[in-house]
């Protein structure tokens, strides 16, 4: 088997090499896969938990990186390294990402003025089942890239006006970061070690949206730096470590990204338009957006070269 082993680690690309910042061993990948074939009549679920316990696969606050490590066995699988067992039937495709609706998430009156007028605006964190439904509604029916789970680490809130009543007006959203993003890396000044290690300071804001029917001057912006300041206390005490910047990705070809420019954002440039999952680069050039980042402390990209 270990020779097997090695043969597969050879063979394998380099960023499935490595598992929450580490290269992996030949004796650690020989486990992973006697834990696949030894437990076959665990779900996938169970036995990426399981890898992630026997390596000790886990966030700085000890929970561990289930998630992630179900998403890197399937590269695994897909490479040919290792066989999972067949996925649970579950309900017929699409319908779990059907997006709810109800009259909680219907359009409102239409809000106009400035941002002072409805003040204060407050920024309340997604914890409830019920808020849940919420943002996903809102998001689903509102933002152009719909409701989608995000993938790994994952911050909600919910924006609301307080006058004339109390009432939602935008949803943020905040995950983990892109794996690669050329224009990025090359402002930080990232190699490759570095940024397996640091990539775990960088927060991605996914989803931005103010409710269509919502036309207050200076809302978005106001909306967006209470997010990032909320982000640097929340973030930590969720996860066990400190982001020091704040990246986001605006489709050039639609959005000029003003209220992040007015919240002081800075543009790097544009992506190559593949998007995260496409390693094959079958889709180079086809989406390109402009990458836009904050920094959470001073000096961000020096403190992510040399952390």
């Amino acid at each position: 088997m270990v020779g097997w082993v090695k043969t597969v680690l050879q063979e394998l690309p380099e960023a499935l090499r490595r598992f929450a910042g580490r290269k992996l061993s030949t004796q650690e990948l020989s486990l992973v896969q006697e834990v696949v074939a030894d437990c076959a009549g665990l779900s996938r679920r169970e036995l990426a938990q399981t890898v992630c316990e026997l390596l000790d696969l886990r966030r700085p606050n000890r929970s561990l990186k289930g998630l992630e490590c179900l998403r890197w066995l399937e590269e695994l699988e897909s490479c040919g390294a290792l066989e999972l067992p067949a996925k649970l039937k579950r309900r017929p495709v699409g319908l779990g990402n059907r997006v709810p609706v109800s009259e909680r998430g219907a359009a409102g009156a239409p809000l106009s003025g400035w941002v002072q007028e409805f003040a204060p605006v407050v920024l309340a964190a997604v914890a409830t089942p019920c808020e849940q439904a919420l943002f996903r509604e809102l998001v689903g029916r509102y933002h152009d890239l719909g409701s989608r789970q995000p993938y790994g680490a994952q911050l909600r809130y919910l924006a609301w006006v307080s006058r004339p009543c109390l009432q939602v007006v935008g949803c943020v959203q905040f995950s983990s970061p892109a794996w690669r993003l050329a224009v990025r890396d090359r402002w930080i000044g990232w190699d490759d070690a570095t940024r397996l290690r640091n990539l775990q300071r960088v927060v991605n804001n996914s989803r931005f949206l103010i409710l269509p029917w919502v036309r207050v001057k200076n809302l978005a912006s106001h909306v967006l730096s209470q997010a990032t300041r909320r982000l640097a206390a929340d973030w930590p005490a969720r996860y066990g470590h400190k982001p020091l910047l704040v990246e986001t990705l605006v489709d050039s070809q639609r959005f000029q990204g003003t209220c992040y420019r007015a919240a002081n954002w800075q543009e790097l440039g544009l992506t190559s338009g593949r998007g995260r999952m496409d390693r094959e680069h079958q889709r180079h050039g086809r989406a390109r957006k402009t990458v836009l980042v904050y920094g959470l402390v001073h000096a961000a990209s020096r403190r992510l070269r040399e952390s």
